[in-house]
């Protein structure tokens, strides 16, 4: 066996969030770890990676029972982990961040060493072909999207040798074809005799790549099937302990008028020209693409982080300029959920209550005094709505599951009663119990007018909840497709800029 944890119990403060959790790895297998938000995935992993120490149970990487475990020590043993949210520095190349994964350590001459920054670009050029992108290894992180991001998260851990490597989420950012390539990538992987820990809430491709699947629920282990014993629907049945009959629980409703509208928009900042859409009070407009097609950038330009510098933009029928966010939030009536929760969705060290007012303090102020008690009753009321799962209306935001994380970041928009939703990735990363809450959230709010755009790359996602489907490739749209003609196919062809796709 590559890794055994036999027996692994964890309490945090008398919650206890592993209950005896046991789980293997064998050389050149991919073996799912499943679980809703909070069953203990989280916390298994971090002691796998040396993170965190169990309270009970024994830990073996590759045969040798490890004591007194570190990252460091972790990493020796070759153990790699990509989490959701990748741990680059923004400032810094690819390149160098790939070479400061790899770093040996020790000088080679005295104190200083030369840096060989053509091999440097190499090595990286080539982890990052392995990894299944082509990126520029000189471009700033700052300058990445979120999938590229991950892609670069991969390529070290490919460029470490890591024979135990835990993907946490790996696809949670990536289109359809980023996706495939990563699939690629762990068959060549599994291939050489690594063993794939793979966590993700895409059930579909549990089923597809999974060697094994283990199921957590409520710190425990529920169950360790083999490949063919086991599909999305008995995944989720032993996940959350019912049936799951509407994940996708989109209803038809008559729309009202059309409330935002855009005409040849572009913007030469984000990338973006020509694009020619509208969304109607009550209607959840999808808004598809492979990564890098634009979909982000145009959400931004509608929201006032980047500026319009063509066409014109249109609310309620009357063209309007977005200068900023705080026009588009409190003139316009337009809140933006944006993709990376953790950067720019929540503020982790801050409470649940700052979080949830942070974007309409005038509503739980005074005379520029604020009202405990006003931000108290209104926090309390988005996180009975939206079924926030917390103690206490205190907790920071970074103690929170990361589908518990995303409700707060959402209850912050509902809190300014916007006309317009956009949702940018709005479940990536959440567990089938929490997705299914946010789309009855999304369908409730279709049932009282408010306009929504969802950007997404799950196409099940994209075709289940959509009145119509925007796709969009290289920065214009690509076609717009009603709901009875929408196909995973057919947006999938759009989005590859397919000639006669729709």
């Amino acid at each position: 066996m590559l890794l055994e944890a036999a027996g692994i119990r964890k309490s945090f403060a008398g919650v206890h969030a592993l209950r005896g959790v046991s789980f293997d790895l064998r050389p050149g297998e991919v073996h799912a770890l499943v679980g809703e938000n909070g069953a203990g995935k989280s916390t298994l992993v971090k002691i796998i990676a040396g993170a965190q120490t169990a309270d009970a149970g024994s830990l073996r990487v590759a045969g040798q029972l490890v004591e007194h475990y570190t990252p460091a020590m972790a990493r020796a043993l070759g153990v790699a982990v990509v989490y959701q949210q990748p741990a680059l520095f923004p400032h810094l190349t690819v390149a160098e961040n790939i070479a400061l994964a790899l770093e040996s350590g020790g000088p080679s001459r005295g104190l200083w060493r030369r840096v060989d920054w053509r091999a440097s670009d190499g090595r990286a050029r080539e982890l990052l072909a392995r990894a299944g992108c082509v990126i520029d290894p000189r471009r700033l992180v700052s300058s990445l999207s979120m999938p590229e991001q991950q892609l670069v998260e991969i390529a070290k851990a490919i460029g470490a040798r890591s024979r135990v490597l835990i993907l946490d989420e790996p696809t949670a950012s990536l289109g359809t074809r980023e996706a495939e390539s990563l699939f690629g990538v762990i068959d060549s992987l599994r291939a050489a005799g690594a063993g794939i820990v793979y966590i993700s809430h895409r059930l579909e491709e549990i089923v597809r790549i999974a060697d094994r699947a283990t199921v957590l629920r409520d710190g425990q282990t529920v169950a360790t099937l083999a490949r063919g014993a086991f599909g999305p629907a008995e995944l989720i049945r032993l996940m959350v302990g019912r049936e799951i009959s509407a994940i996708f629980p989109k209803c038809e409703l008559p729309l009202g008028e059309v409330v935002l509208e855009t005409r040849a928009l572009g913007s030469r900042a984000a990338g973006i020209r020509d694009v020619s859409l509208s969304v109607r009070a009550g209607e959840i407009l999808g808004l598809a693409g492979l990564g890098g097609s634009g979909r982000t950038e145009f959400a931004e330009t509608l929201f006032g982080l980047t500026p319009a510098d063509a066409g014109e933009i249109l609310l309620g029928g009357r063209p309007v300029r977005i200068g900023s966010p705080s026009e588009a939030i409190h003139r316009h009536r337009i809140a933006y959920l944006p993709e990376d929760r953790c950067r720019h969705g929540v503020v982790l060290e801050m409470p649940i209550t700052a979080n949830t007012t942070l974007a309409h303090l005038e509503a739980v102020s005074r005379h520029g005094w604020l009202d405990n008690a006003a931000e108290r009753s209104l926090t309390r009321g988005l996180v009975e709505r939206l079924r926030v799962k917390t103690d206490s209306l205190y907790t920071p935001a970074g103690a929170l599951s990361g589908g518990n994380q995303q409700k707060v970041a959402l209850a912050r928009w509902l809190g300014t009663r916007p006309a317009v939703l956009i949702l940018d990735e709005p479940t990536q990363g959440v567990d089938v119990g929490s997705k299914s809450e946010i789309h009855a959230l999304m369908t409730d709010l279709a049932k009282q007018g408010v306009a929504m755009i969802m950007i997404s790359s799950d196409l099940p996602e994209i075709v289940g909840m959509s009145d119509r489907i925007a796709v969009m490739h290289r920065g214009s749209l690509a076609g717009i497709l009603n709901r009875g003609e929408a196909t995973q196919e057919r947006v999938l062809s759009l989005a590859l800029g397919a000639a006669g796709a729709a």
